[in-house]
Parts: structure tokens; sequence; C-alpha cells
């Protein structure tokens, strides 16, 4: 299927790996014109190399940027002033029990996780409506519905990306306009991989097995029963990021596995 992404210039946040990772190289194979985000050139350098062999599309480019700082923000939208897709994928995440989690802590995982992607729709969202065309979509998470007792902080963040996105949204009546909210579930990413690999060392487990033990005690409600590659992911984000996704706008949508029980 041809998703009508020629040419289109796409940015997608925290790129260098994992989900955001996916989401650029998909969007790339269908020859978009893709900005790659990481914090450090090394970073970056290695991953436009890694898209160019793996999709043959040379518009690829890179852009650093560390979303804690606000001065790296103001950069990069120097450097890139508009867009037509603009992916909010970057964010972090740190199991961490309640008591434990500092007021510094709190303020980091906003700024990161929620601020980054609404200073991006200020900079890029006007010249949207202006062209009438464009695509906003912010990845959250299953934990803005079912938020985690081991890391409260994260899950209000992904709440707050919906709520930002569906505000958004209200914004484009009548437009070619769209912003949507994608909810990956748990996804065997960079991040998770290394987490999952070091509590198999930790436990002297397989990863097989600690994959098992946490859908059967942890996220029991998953129909996949495995984690999500980030590919699955990236391919929901391609579609939403494209012309033909064009009623859908203002959504929460899952690919979660089934995790959250529910029908909405």
């Amino acid at each position: 299927m041809d998703l009508q992404l020629k040419n289109k210039k796409a940015l997608v946040t925290g790129s260098t790996a994992g989900i955001g990772y996916a989401i650029a190289k998909q969007l790339a194979k269908e020859n978009a014109q893709v900005y790659v985000n990481g914090r450090t050139s090394e970073r970056v350098e290695s991953a436009i190399k890694k898209l160019k062999e793996e999709t043959g599309n040379e518009n690829i480019y890179g852009l650093i940027a560390d979303f804690s700082n606000s001065t790296d923000i103001e950069n990069l939208i120097e450097q890139l002033p508009e867009v037509d897709i603009l992916v909010n994928n970057v964010g972090i995440f740190e199991p961490k029990a309640f008591r434990d989690i500092t007021d510094g802590d709190w303020m980091k995982f906003f700024e990161v996780n929620v601020l980054s992607g609404v200073r991006l729709a200020r900079a890029y969202f006007d010249k949207m409506i202006t062209k009438n065309w464009g695509r906003i979509i912010f990845i959250s998470s299953e934990s803005a519905i079912q938020i985690p007792d081991e890391m409260i902080h994260y899950g209000m963040t992904k709440t707050a990306q919906i709520a930002v996105s569906r505000g958004l949204a209200e914004l484009t009546k009548g437009t070619g306009v769209t912003v949507n909210t994608v909810l990956p579930g748990p996804t065997f990413s960079e991040g998770a991989g290394d987490f999952i690999e070091k509590l198999a060392k930790d436990q002297n487990k397989s990863i097989q097995d600690i994959e098992k033990d946490f859908f059967q005690s942890v996220r029991p409600t998953s129909l996949l029963q495995r984690f999500t590659s980030t590919d699955e992911v990236a391919n929901m984000v391609a579609y939403i990021a494209s012309p033909l996704s064009s009623a859908t706008n203002g959504a929460a949508l899952r690919a979660d596995g089934g995790v959250v029980k529910g029908i909405l």
C-alpha cells in the first residue's frame, strides 16, 4: 500500500533507537524526508547511516537535542522551522517506588515526556494550519490508562500527552491537520530490552522466562502475551502519519497487544 508520504517532511524525536527508530525507518521506507533526533552526534550519525542502508532513502537528516534542555529545543526549531509530520516520541521511564519519587523526578519526567511535545507542537501547529495539512502524533503508552504503580510519575506524563493531543485536535476543526496519540503496550525496545536483560541476569533466568513471568504477574490482561515489537508500533504510526488517515483525529489509538481491558 502506498501511504502517500513521498517528500513529506517528518521529524521523529528520540529516534536513534527503539520505537522512534522503527518509526523513522517506516517513514523512510515510504520515501518521506526524515529527520532523526538524538542527544549525541555519534548516535544520530549512526542511526542515519543505518537507516539509509536499510531503506535506500538518502533523504535522512539528523538533529541533535536533549529534550530536558529548552535551549536545545529552540536550536532544533531554528534548524527545522517547518515540518509536515511531527512524531513526539522522545521519553524517559524509570521504575521507582512512589515514596522515592522526588519533586525533581516529577519535574524532569514532565519536562521531557510532556513539554517536549508541547514546545514542538507550538512551533509547528500554526504553520500546518496555514498549509491546511499536517500530522502531529504523540507516542503515549497503555500506562496512560492503566497507571503502573511501579512508576506513577511516568504514567502521569503519558496521560497528560493524551490530554494535550485531544485539546490540540479540537483546534483543527475543518482543516487537513490531525492530532492523535498512539498507545503502545509493553514493547521490546532498547530501554525495555536493557531492563529485561538486567532482570534476567539478576534473577539468573532466561529472557524468555522473564517475559513469561512479566505477562503472568505484571501485565496479565495482555492478549498478545508477549512484548510488542517496535515495528508493530511503527506500522500504526506510519498509517496515522499518512493522508490515508484523514478521518482519524483526536483519537487515542492502542497498539498495546490488548493489555488495556476495555472496549474504548
